[in-house]
């Protein structure tokens, strides 16, 4: 995984050495994530985001309702972290989630690098991510349990991500992320690699608000066996000028990549979908 990550890191500074700046297209989306999913953003040179996200119970079905105030009174995960700009091309970011699937409080490490940036030459813009998620959990003394820990490599993760987005104009931009997932640890029957295609898009309703929309398609045996599902989301941003704030609902549980991408089993035909909300603040370092 290392060896994978220098090699991203080689590639993007070789392409950063030879692109030619031009008049670059700015903000494809207002944020470095879309609802699920990063977005091909990354933050201006020494800026900070500090970001706080939350996602709630089941809004409806069998586990929401009435019951559990439609799932506000659960919490599904806890997201608490920053970014941070490095160069206006590198954001490096840490995260703690509660996490939703086998493995639990996790802390996620990510770096982003923005390869190619869409100009008036340029059609699209290209980011690339690697990140980890470490399970800091207590070990299970179930000797089944995903989460025995047997070996301290077993609580790791790792995500690798391309980002292919491209404004289309003041109003529409449309992102793609083929993924790739590595779990050191699964069940017996299950393949340690994991590789999924992503869509997500934004539409601008007025300078305010805009529409956001993500899907993630994992390729696994478990998913086409519908043992698994598609995480989909749909949100409202709101640009306050000093912060963005987006309201949610995704069949979701969980808000890492290593977390939300393999371990989603909730239905949106069910009513296994949640409210959700994130706070993004920018400060000038």
């Amino acid at each position: 995984m290392k060896k994978i990550t220098i090699l991203l890191l080689a590639l993007a500074c070789i392409t950063h050495t030879y692109a030619q700046e031009r008049e670059l297209v700015q903000r494809t989306f207002k944020s470095t994530r879309v609802i699920n999913t990063h977005s091909v953003e990354t933050l201006q040179k020494n800026k900070l985001d500090i970001r706080i996200g939350h996602r709630f119970g089941d809004l409806v079905g069998d586990a929401g309702g009435w019951a559990t105030f439609y799932g506000l009174e659960n919490a599904s995960d806890v997201l608490i972290g920053f970014q941070y700009g490095v160069l206006d091309r590198l954001t490096v970011g840490l995260t703690r989630t509660k996490g939703a699937g086998p493995h639990r409080a996790l802390i996620n490490a990510q770096i982003k690098y923005r390869a190619l940036w869409q100009n008036d030459k340029m059609p699209v813009s290209v980011t690339l991510l690697a990140g980890t998620g470490i399970s800091t959990m207590q070990a299970s003394e179930n000797p089944e349990a995903l989460n025995r820990f047997e070996k301290a490599a077993h609580r790791f993760s790792y995500v690798y991500q391309v980002h292919i987005a491209r404004k289309f104009s003041d109003r529409f931009s449309l992102q793609i992320t083929p993924s790739y997932i590595h779990r050191n640890i699964t069940q017996f029957d299950v393949d340690n690699d994991l590789f999924s295609i992503g869509a997500a898009a934004r539409v601008q309703l007025s300078k305010v608000y805009a529409l956001l929309v993500d899907v993630t398609a994992p390729f696994s045996e478990q998913h086409s066996n519908g043992d698994f599902t598609l995480p989909i989301g749909v949100g409202l941003e709101i640009d306050t000028g000093g912060h963005i704030f987006q309201i949610n609902l995704t069949n979701a549980r969980g808000m890492a990549e290593t977390d939300y991408i393999p371990y989603t089993t909730s239905l949106w035909g069910e009513g296994q979908f949640r409210l959700g909300f994130t706070i993004s603040r920018l400060f000038n370092l």
